[in-house]
């Protein structure tokens, strides 16, 4: 297990830990409904805010298993959003990625930029063996970016749990090392075409 250097630079994005000078950026799409949709939990108040970004200032590395790491992704100087790497379990290998982004920034593909950034830092520098991803069934694009990562569909729940008022459905992906480093694409590394 390595520690990457950071920043991490992918073709057009620059991941970076989060500081405390964050707040008012993660507060611009945490505090929006449209965002939380599919979220657990509703619109963050400010100070639900500097809570989150407490949690997220203190783990610039995962440690052990159950460490999250959240990464603020830029792009031209501009936090436009996060990318999660957890650590599931050590024994195992295992861990999930996951990402959020300011509505502002949606369709350009930096979602997938960004995820497929921690994906390769659990399997390169974590040492993970799977990674798995999961949304709401219904949360289209984000299962979108999930397929051009190459992780593919395991389980679709219906109706595993009741979610903002309503059953929900969740899907399941995941990708294995090999996998991944057999098709990890050059365009989302810096030079890539």
């Amino acid at each position: 297990m390595t520690k990457p250097d950071y920043p991490v630079r992918t073709r057009r994005l620059t991941l970076r830990p989060f500081t405390p000078a964050d707040r008012a950026a993660l507060h611009s799409w945490m505090s929006r409904p449209d965002v939380v949709r599919y979220l657990y939990g509703e619109a963050r108040t400010p100070e639900q805010t500097a809570e989150s970004l407490a949690l997220k200032v203190s783990v610039p590395w995962p440690r052990k298993a159950g460490d999250h790491l959240a990464l603020a992704v830029e792009v031209n100087g501009e936090v436009i959003g996060e990318a999660v790497l957890k650590w599931l379990s050590e024994e195992h290998r295992q861990g999930e990625v996951g990402y959020i982004l300011h509505p502002d920034h949606h369709g350009k593909g930096y979602a997938t930029e960004a995820a497929a950034a921690m994906l390769d830092l659990g399997f390169t520098h974590l040492g993970l063996h799977r990674v798995v991803a999961s949304c709401d069934a219904f949360n289209e694009p984000s299962w979108r970016v999930m397929e051009r990562l190459g992780m593919r569909r395991e389980a679709h729940f219906r109706h595993n749990e009741i979610f903002k008022g309503a059953w929900g459905e969740e899907l399941i992906y995941a990708i294995l090392a090999d996998e991944w480093h057999r098709m990890a694409d050059s365009r989302w590394r810096p030079g890539g075409a």
